[in-house]
């Protein structure tokens, strides 16, 4: 029987897949649909995309399927037909990846979730099937020319930090369910204005559009396949793109270039830059922007405390590391953003 986990350690298949000269294609998809028995078709799902050499993350629920992989690019298609064979999943669109060294992904993970997305939605009223309409890159653009239409941006703030659409609205918070409701307050005044929302792949905003309207907003719209498709529309098309910086992702790269503009700035000394990085600290792990000056002189930590911590015995910085919870450990400007608004 074919194993359903992976056996090697992650630090190994880090570095395999960093020495592999394989080419890979980054892709993320995802799809609302109803999924009986999410654990017999995880394991399904796992089977398939191991015998294609697919690494990435994949979360399943019963309201469907989100998920971030990377093919080789000599399997593609026969990704592509095996995901089309699942009727719910037939025409589903693959957002390919706009900057891309194929070293997203190094090994497969499958989970079973109670949502795709945490949205802290239990109003058994509320339907994904009510969602506001798409727009593609052009009609995106075009609404958006318009005096009566707001952008509301549903990614996180160190999301929005690095790149976001011209004028766009950024919801300050740390999580999804926390912004959802934070929208509709923000968006009271403009209830009969043209809504846009985008997020990085369309998951969000999809669900976010859905939520709005049922919460009584009308003229609602979801940007489809969110800024990964955007990029790729405006490129194929010849459009203008009005998305400026880097697109954070959640894998190995932590962002896409998409403009060369830089409208971020490092964390520790407030040069323009928008690099995130993870503290060296193993016993810290912050999400931050570093500049490479910064990232030299800080020897890839976050802070005074954690670039002494890293130079403490390994057996000491063990001991100490011991017991501590990083959660989501992100530097976070939310909180003073969301007060500024006020």
């Amino acid at each position: 029987m074919a194993q359903l986990h992976n056996r090697v350690s992650r630090k190994e298949l880090k570095e395999k897949i960093l020495l592999d000269p394989t080419p890979r294609i980054t892709i993320s998809f995802y799809c609302y649909f109803n999924i009986l028995e999410p654990q017999i078709f995880r394991n399904q799902l796992y089977k398939e995309l191991k015998a294609l050499d697919i690494f990435g993350r994949i979360y399943l629920a019963h309201e469907g399927i989100n998920a971030q992989i990377s093919v080789p690019e000599s399997n593609f298609e026969m990704l592509r037909s095996f995901l089309y064979s699942i009727e719910p999943l037939n025409g589903l669109r693959l957002n390919v990846a706009v900057d891309d060294d194929g070293k997203s992904f190094y090994v497969l993970d499958i989970k079973v979730r109670t949502k795709i997305v945490a949205d802290g939605i239990n109003d058994p009223e509320f339907d994904m099937a009510n969602r506001g309409r798409y727009v593609n890159a052009e009609e995106f653009n075009k609404l958006t020319n318009e005096a009566d239409t707001v952008v509301i941006d549903m990614r996180n703030h160190y999301e929005f930090e690095v790149g976001h659409f011209e004028n766009a609205i950024e919801v300050p918070s740390d999580t999804f369910r926390e912004q959802l409701p934070m929208a509709v307050e923000m968006m009271q005044e403009d209830k009969e204005k043209n809504i846009i929302m985008y997020c990085t792949g369309g998951i969000r905003c999809e669900k976010a559009s859905a939520f709005m309207k049922h919460k009584g907003f009308k003229n609602v719209y979801h940007l489809e396949g969110g800024i990964i498709n955007y990029v790729n529309q405006a490129k194929e098309k010849g459009l203008p793109n009005k998305f400026h910086g880097k697109n954070f992702v959640f894998d190995q790269r932590l962002g896409e270039r998409v403009t060369e503009e830089i409208i971020a700035k490092c964390h520790q000394c407030g040069k323009s830059a928008d690099t995130h990085v993870n503290c060296v600290n193993d016993s810290c792990h912050l999400l931050f922007i570093q500049c490479d000056e910064c990232k030299t002189k800080m020897e890839g930590t976050c802070s005074e405390d954690c670039l002494d911590f890293i130079h403490l015995p390994a057996e000491t910085q063990k001991e100490l590391r011991a017991g501590v919870d990083k959660g989501r450990n992100i530097f976070n400007k939310s909180k003073k953003r969301l007060e500024e608004l006020k």
